[in-house]
């Protein structure tokens, strides 16, 4: 169920004064401790509310993520009391749905929490704001955001999201396993031979007591990095950007890593899923497994054995700077100023950034970076950044977002994948059937 907070309010609030909202922003401030400074430039106007302002925030993720998101609401709420907050949160089964539900009635929260699965629907439907004026005029002050992250909250040339932050699709892997059984650690520039081949001499190595890998072959983010290291991509505009063929080619490398025992069984396979606890590298299915980079101090939590953290497989050239996900405003809300002002405060501000850290991923703003760097102490943190930075300018141009139907493509892949796994369907067969339906459902 979702967890619901009561309004946040900062100690001292005087809702009946004029509080300038974005105060903070123009003006340095020291963080507790940190030395750090506020880092954007600040609006180019100011908007002010004579009567208090609650705004309600709406994100999925754990506990911790939900801790350090409430202690920067509560700082926003310290430099701006006429400011307060209803906040509500709740792991990502089912997150959707209810985000869907309130859209049908016309009540979705002020700030939510979005990815790109849905990004392009919702923008298309009119349930977020269009955010493009206040980026012109640098009310909302992306300046700071690397280009490419920028571009990858446009939909149809408009900015409809602010990345919440930076991240990478990662191999995580088991670094005490792999120094007990003596075996290399996998590395950021593998080809996606070498990885194959080192997973398969992992499982020999632990006499089949683990598997190397899971097996990525119903995983769109290790499809779409694959076809950008051969010169495609997942999409081309409202179209699939890749044929059958391409297709059969990914299904035959993952058939022969089962073949090689580079994989668990499909059975195995089959019980995992993206939820943090059930990743393999964390129930000891595997010695690693693929997942998003900010994702790592949540899977560390899970487990007693030191986890580490390299780039997937491939080109670094085929990733992109990519949003973990974003804040997006609904149309509909009554504040929508004051909703763009704490984006702001919550994607440039070094207090902010120091409060969040990398929880989310690196954050978005490259400033807050620079002034973070060596005062986070969370070891899997210092890894999230280490990758990102070793990315650094070796990253590719993003894409466009997903178009309208990503979420049905990508539980269309899971479908095929399975299907081959389980060895009831041939890859060609498999693979002309997902591209058909996939079709179908880009164009619905």
């Amino acid at each position: 169920m979702p967890a619901a907070r009561p309004s946040l309010s900062g100690p001292g609030a005087d809702p009946g004064r004029r509080r300038v909202l974005a105060a903070l922003l123009g003006t340095p401030v020291l963080a507790t401790g940190g030395g750090l400074t506020a880092c954007s430039g600040g609006p180019a106007s100011t908007p002010v509310h004579d009567e208090p302002v609650t705004l309600s925030v709406f994100w999925w993720g754990s506990a911790k993520r939900a801790e350090l998101t409430e202690r920067a609401l509560r700082l926003y709420t310290e430099r701006n009391p006429g400011v307060g907050f209803r906040v509500t949160w709740q792991g990502a089964d089912g997150y959707y749905d209810r985000l869907a539900t309130q859209a049908a009635g016309g009540n979705v929260p002020d700030l939510i929490q979005l990815d790109d699965s849905v990004l392009t629907e919702y923008a298309q439907r009119e349930i977020l704001l269009d955010l493009t004026d206040h980026v012109a005029d640098n009310r909302l002050d992306l300046r700071n955001l690397p280009d490419g992250l920028v571009r990858y909250g446009q939909v149809d040339g408009r900015t409809m999201a602010v990345a919440a932050g930076q991240t990478a699709a990662a191999v995580v892997f088991n670094r005490d396993l792999l120094r007990e059984l003596r075996e290399s650690e996998p590395r950021t520039g593998m080809t996606w031979a070498q990885y194959v081949a080192w997973a398969e001499q992992v499982t020999l190595t632990s006499r089949r007591r683990v598997a190397g890998t899971s097996d990525p072959s119903g995983d769109y983010r290790a499809l779409w990095l694959w076809l950008r290291g051969h010169g495609g991509e997942l999409y081309r505009g409202r179209q699939l950007g890749f044929a059958v063929d391409e297709l059969v080619n990914w299904f035959d490398l993952w058939r022969r890593a089962r073949a090689g025992r580079a994989t668990p069984g499909a059975a195995l396979v089959e019980q995992a899923d993206s939820e943090p606890a059930r990743q393999p590298v964390v129930s000891g299915l595997t010695a690693a497994s693929f997942a998003w980079s900010h994702q790592l101090p949540e899977l560390q939590r899970l487990t007693k054995a030191e986890l580490g953290l390299c780039a997937f497989p491939g080109s670094t050239g085929a990733q992109w700077a990519r949003a973990s996900m974003y804040w997006g405003v609904f149309r509909g809300s009554r504040h929508p100023d004051a909703a763009i002002d704490v984006i702001n405060f919550l994607t440039t501000n070094g207090e902010a950034g120091a409060v969040l850290g990398h929880e989310r991923g690196l954050s978005p703003s490259q400033a807050v970076r620079r002034a973070l760097d060596g005062t986070i102490t969370d070891r899997a943190q210092q890894r999230v950044a280490a990758l990102g930075d070793s990315l650094g300018l070796g990253i590719g141009p993003a894409p466009v977002p997903p178009p309208k139907g990503h979420a049905r493509i990508r539980s269309l892949l899971v479908t095929a994948a399975e299907s081959v796994r389980s060895g009831g369907v041939g890859a060609r067969a498999a693979a002309t059937r997902f591209l058909a339906q996939a079709d179908a459902a880009l164009s619905a």
